[in-house]
Order: C-alpha cells, then sequence, then structure tokens
C-alpha cells in the first residue's frame, strides 16, 4: 500500500513537472545582460547580432527538439522559448532579445536548484553554429 502511495506521488510530481502552465507575464522578460556569466540555474550570453543574425539564430533555436515559443517572435526582437528534457520533460526557459546590434540571451531552468550545465552547452552550441554559419 505505501509503495502505491510512493509511486502516486513520484507519478503525480512529474505529471506537474510536464503540464505545468508557463506564465509569460513571469519568464517573457528583459534578459538585462550585461555581460557573459556562466550561472547555477543558468547561463547569460552577450553578443553582438542584428536583426539578420536573430532570425538565423530563431532558426537554430526552433530546430532544437522538444522547443517551442512561450511568448514573443524574432520579428518583436524579443522571444523567450521552452526546451524541455526528453524523460521527464522539465521546462527550462530561453529568452532573447536585440538590443540595437547587441543579442541578450538569458536560460534559465524551473524547476530546481541547478542544471547541471544543460543550458550554458545548449546556449553555447547554438552560438558555435552560429559561429559556423559565418556571423
Amino acid at each position: 500500500m505505501v509503495f502505491f502511495a510512493i509511486l502516486i506521488v513520484v507519478l503525480g510530481g512529474l505529471g506537474w513537472i510536464r503540464f505545468a502552465p508557463s506564465d509569460a507575464a513571469y519568464w517573457h522578460v528583459d534578459p538585462k545582460v550585461t555581460t557573459d556569466q556562466d550561472l547555477k540555474d543558468g547561463v547569460r550570453r552577450r553578443l553582438a547580432g542584428d536583426e539578420a543574425v536573430f532570425t538565423k539564430l530563431n532558426d537554430l533555436i526552433m530546430n532544437t527538439p522538444r522547443t517551442t515559443v512561450l511568448a514573443g517572435s524574432a520579428a518583436d526582437g524579443h522571444v523567450t522559448y521552452v526546451t524541455r528534457s526528453l524523460w521527464f520533460g522539465f521546462p527550462d526557459y530561453t529568452t532573447v532579445q536585440r538590443d540595437g546590434d547587441v543579442l541578450e540571451i538569458w536560460a534559465r531552468l524551473r524547476f530546481g536548484s541547478s542544471d547541471l550545465g544543460v543550458n550554458k552547452a545548449r546556449v553555447d552550441g547554438w552560438l558555435n553554429a552560429l559561429a559556423q554559419m559565418g556571423t
């Protein structure tokens, strides 16, 4: 009986993680990136980039598995994406904002206190792909 109670609690928690609603008002904010930072719960990056670079980055991000747009658009110069982990569906939020000829990127987790470098690897992968495209 205890086993089934624990199983129900665990499955309920995993269900909440996968299906919890994302509040755009909370997550779709100005990244306020002044310098590159590797954080325990995510990463911040600042790079030179105009509208064309933003469009290329948006295409890279949208081709990332399990990634959707939460709010905004590349045309607006401000987008927040949600990327979910494969097995448990943990959401990570990445906000990209264009400020003139600078792109600010802030990727962070929603649940827990450490993302184990997942956001850093994802964002740096996008930026490396951009660099290989000659931008």
